[in-house]
């Protein structure tokens, strides 16, 4: 953008454009910000209540503002025109969604890594997952309208709404009542390093920190154990294992 310009009056269409798509950034990252420093300040289970009311007003607020402006009909607060999209577009957005998700944690993770290290970019990973994986998991309980503690049967169904779900190969493997075995059968991240020929991403660490804080926000009777993950060794038909027990 041209240094000389001094309001929204002075820029171009295109400029307009960059404009708009930068304050969708900042609306995402000032709703980040404001749960991380209310979970900061009133801890996570008043932040989490918080954040379920929050989500349900703004959501209403803005998507209404929205399709007036841009003058679409909603049907039961989404948008019509997703709604009426063949559902095959319909999975193709929903898996592009949850690779452009990816692709941001590797770029994050690669300009930590470029700039400070792969040690600095694996602690910042691993400190992130440790965030993530509670909220996807609050935010998976909260769409399924799963009870506070559902078990392992509630475990299994949230692993298949995860965003990794929609990318990766997974598949479970019932031990018994009180067991089952959660493998990855194709890792989208670990297949892109194989095909540059590279080594795979030694993603112990962080799928630890993943694997059990999601499980236990699912439940906090559900015990984690990792069976195997890069840089462990493993059979070829799945790249890491879990068990995850009561």
């Amino acid at each position: 953008m041209n240094e000389s310009v001094e309001s929204f009056d002075n820029l171009t269409k295109k400029e307009k454009i960059e404009v708009l798509f930068d304050f969708i950034h900042r609306i995402f990252m000032h709703h980040a910000l404001w749960f991380s420093e209310t979970r900061h300040q009133l801890g996570d289970e008043k932040a989490y209540n918080l954040l379920n009311e929050v989500y349900k007003k703004t959501y209403n607020i803005q998507m209404k503002r929205i399709a007036k402006i841009l003058n679409f009909e909603l049907d039961d607060g989404l948008p019509s025109s997703i709604i009426h999209m063949e559902d095959k577009k319909l999975d193709e957005l929903i898996r592009g969604m949850a690779a452009n998700w990816l692709v941001n944690d590797g770029v994050w993770f690669q300009e930590v890594e470029f700039s400070k290290g792969m040690n600095d970019a694996k602690r910042c990973n691993d400190s992130c997952w440790a965030h993530f994986s509670p909220f996807e998991a609050w935010s998976i309980k909260r769409m399924l309208i799963l009870s506070p503690n559902p078990g392992l049967d509630g475990l299994k169904k949230a692993l298949n709404f995860r965003l990794y779900s929609a990318i990766n190969k997974q598949s479970i493997v019932d031990e018994n009542e009180n067991s089952f075995i959660f493998r990855m059968n194709e890792c989208r991240v670990q297949s892109a390093r194989e095909k540059k020929n590279m080594q795979e991403y030694p993603c112990k660490t962080a799928g630890i920190v993943e694997f059990s804080t999601f499980a236990e926000s699912i439940d906090p009777s559900i015990k984690t154990e990792c069976l195997c993950c890069p840089p462990d060794e493993h059979p070829e038909d799945y790249t890491c294992a879990w068990r995850f027990f009561i």
